[in-house]
This record gives C-alpha cells, structure tokens and sequence, in this order.
C-alpha cells in the first residue's frame, strides 16, 4: 500500500445529525429524559449520601452495641475485600513482567495458518490486520499529543499497517495546526496520517464521547475509500495522553488473528497513570497510584471488567455497536454497556496485561492541579448516569438471559455506591 503522510487535511465531514445512534438506545438527550429516568439517575447519589450521612445519624438511633456490630462488620469486610485485592494485584504484576518481555510480533508469524480461520472457513493471516488509533483531542500540548503518537509509531508492528486518525474541533485552532505537525513530523511512518474535523453537531453532549461518536463514521468512511476490510483494522480509543506500549499492537493482533469470536471482543490493557507520577503533589500521587492498581485487580475478574479510558476493538464491532454515544460524559463506560446490549452474552472484555501509560492531572499550580484532580475524578463518576441506561435496557432486551442482566445491573449500583462512599 502507498504510503501517505498528510492525505486528511480535508476530510469530509459526514451529513447525518444521527451520529452514534443505535437502535438500542434508550438514553436520550437530558433534555427529554423522563421523570423515571431522572429518578434512576438520582437514586446512587441519594444511596451514597445515605450511608455517608447515617455513618453520623445512626448512632443517635440505636443502641450502642448495634453500631459497634455493624463496625466490626464493616471491617471484616473491607479486610477481606484489600487481600483479595492485593492478591490480584500482585498476580497482575506478574503477568505484566511476563508479557511485556514476549515477541508478539514473532508470535504471530509463527502462528500455524488453520488457527486464523474461523467457523465461516475466513483466513485471519496476522500480516494483514491493521491497527487504527483515533484519538480525539482538544487544547491538549503538543509535546503530550506528540509523545502519544511517537509511542504508536514505535510500536513493535509494520508501518505500513498503522493508522492514525486524530479528531480535533474546527474552532480548536492550536489542536489543528499540532496535528499539522504532527502530520509533517511522521509523514511515510504510518499507512495513513488523517485529521477528522468535529463541527459539533448540535444535541451533543460536547466532550469525548461526542467526538468520538462523530470520528467512528469518519474513520469508517475512509476505511471504506481505501478498500480495508472492517473485520481486519483494529481500532484503538486511545486518550490524547496514552501511550501504548510497544508489544501492544502484536499481542492484540495474536489474540484477534485465533479468535473465532473476535467480533464481539474487546481489549483491555491495564492503565498506568505514571507519565509524570514524580511530578505531581502527593495526594494526587497517591489517587494516580491507587487508580492503577485498581484496574490491576479488576484484570483478574474478567466478569467485572469494562472498558476504561482507552481500549482495542475491531471495526466491524465499532459499527455494529453504532459507534459511541455523542449525549453523555463517560464515553468508555457507555460503550461497553451499548455492546452488552447489542450482544448480549457473546461480548467478551479480554483484560490484557500490557500497560498503556497515561498522565496524572497537572496544572501550573499546586492548588488548581488538586482542582485538576477533582474534576477528573468527577468525569469518572459520571459514569453513575449509565445506571437508567442500563436498568431500561434490562426491561427491554428478554434475549439476554435475566441472571446476566441482574447480575451486570447489580455490579454497576454496588460499584457506584461503594467507591465514592
């Protein structure tokens, strides 16, 4: 395939206003929401502030010996609760030394070629799969956005099957002259170097997952012009601040070439928030650290993993889903749940043990890097607002079986109720 450094500057932008829809989509705008599903929205906040409340209230209304029970509970709980944590934890670990010191890319052309077939007798030769990274970025510096792709194109994978697509708003003018840059910077390093242009369609929820709504179709399209077979790119959600690691683009190729149900498969690799660990004061150290490990320990329950922050999935998996939700804050969250949805039990979450490194929350100041802090920690928690999305779905999709509904509704309430308080 030729080789091309700048051939997006002028990507068209797609005429439909349905960007992101999907049949399955009860969640609208915040504008038409019910009274039902504001009420769904307001129980888990309700349901915290509760418990935090009646840790106060409820010794004023019970007898003493009630309380110190319920502490002792509490306890043995929350005991069992860090060993267990800490043991996946360090099995994590483990695994991490263990993958990141693998060839990948030897691994699959060592493959034997009955493993790419699947059921439909289609070959999934590893040496043409292709790997696309949409990034969407706003007002982001350019040394992160460079460090980003840099660490893509070093990627143990051949350049002539790496993609990159970066997704800027048209009134983001320093965004599009880095990508102007960046374009420049690594022209003949990847099969092709496209800047998809986001007019923010009106309706949307302006943040990530809009953009991403608007990028999916964008990419799609010109996936389709250059006559690349869905089924063999995958597509990386990569934040602005990522940087993947150099095994990650075989080891998911290895995986996707063997898996006869790689279209209903997405990768998750473990996030590192260490970029610029040693540079931010030590409570956000600290909440960086713990983030980390918690999706450590989330990689050895698989039945408990959704997707988070950036993740790996075929393109024919992106479309069938309907792309990414463009009217809600928490765009890896919502994407999950909309697979769930159009799936069911066929969708599986593949936590992968290769680390994607991401930057800590860092302002100029101590006290508005706190702020900095807080405000991510609350995009974070916007992901309570997929509890009516999920409850309404449940009532809505009998196909799948009602034990996984509740058990994933369950997970999804407990989750919510118990990190914030």
């Amino acid at each position: 395939m030729t080789m091309v450094g700048n051939p997006g500057a002028d990507l068209p932008l797609p005429a439909s206003p349905d960007i992101g829809q999907s049949p399955a989509d009860p969640d609208p705008p915040k504008a038409r929401l019910s009274a039902g599903q504001r009420l769904l929205e307001i129980l888990p906040g309700l349901a915290t502030w509760t418990v935090i409340a009646g840790l106060v209230i409820l010794p004023t209304l019970v007898y003493p010996t009630v309380v110190v029970g319920a502490v002792i509970v509490i306890d043995i709980y929350w005991f069992v609760r860090s060993v267990l944590v800490t043991r996946g934890i360090r099995h994590t670990f483990q695994e991490l030394k263990t993958e990141m010191a693998i060839d990948w890319y030897r691994r699959c052309l060592e493959l034997p070629e009955p493993a790419w077939t699947d059921a439909d007798g289609a070959a999934y030769d590893p040496r043409e799969i292709y790997h696309a990274a949409l990034i969407p970025t706003y007002t982001e510096k350019y040394e992160v956005l460079q460090a980003t792709v840099a660490a893509w194109d070093a990627a143990s994978y051949p350049a002539d099957r790496k993609i990159v697509a970066i997704i800027t708003r048209t009134t983001d003018i320093g965004g599009i002259e880095n990508v102007k840059r960046l374009q420049e910077e690594f022209a003949g390093r990847f099969a092709h170097f496209w800047h998809v242009f986001d007019p923010l369609v009106p309706g949307i929820v302006v943040g990530k997952s809009a953009a991403m709504a608007y990028g999916g179709p964008v990419l799609h399209q010109h996936l389709d012009e250059v006559g690349l077979d869905a089924r063999r790119v995958i597509v990386t959600d990569l934040d602005s601040d990522f940087r993947v690691h150099h095994e990650w683009l075989a080891r998911v190729t290895w995986m996707y070439a063997q898996d006869r149900n790689r279209d209903f498969a997405i990768y998750q690799p473990v996030p590192m928030f260490h970029n610029n660990l040693w540079r931010v004061p030590a409570a956000v150290h600290v909440l960086a650290s713990s983030s980390t490990q918690w999706q450590m320990f989330l990689h050895t329950r698989p039945q408990r993993l959704v997707t988070f922050a950036s993740y790996s999935m075929s393109m024919q998996l992106v479309r069938d889903v309907g792309y990414w939700d463009p009217h809600v804050i928490q765009e890896d969250s919502r994407f999950y749940w909309r697979a769930f949805f159009r799936y069911g039990e066929r969708l599986r979450v593949h936590g992968v043990p290769l680390p994607f490194y991401g930057d800590c929350p860092r302002a100029r100041s101590w006290g508005t890097t706190h702020v900095s802090q807080y405000n991510q920690i609350k995009r974070w928690a916007w992901g309570v607002s997929d509890v009516p999305f999920v409850f309404l779905n449940m009532l809505t999709h009998s196909e799948i079986p009602l034990w996984l509904r509740a058990y994933k509704f369950m997970l999804l309430v407990f989750n919510h109720l118990m990190w914030p308080s």
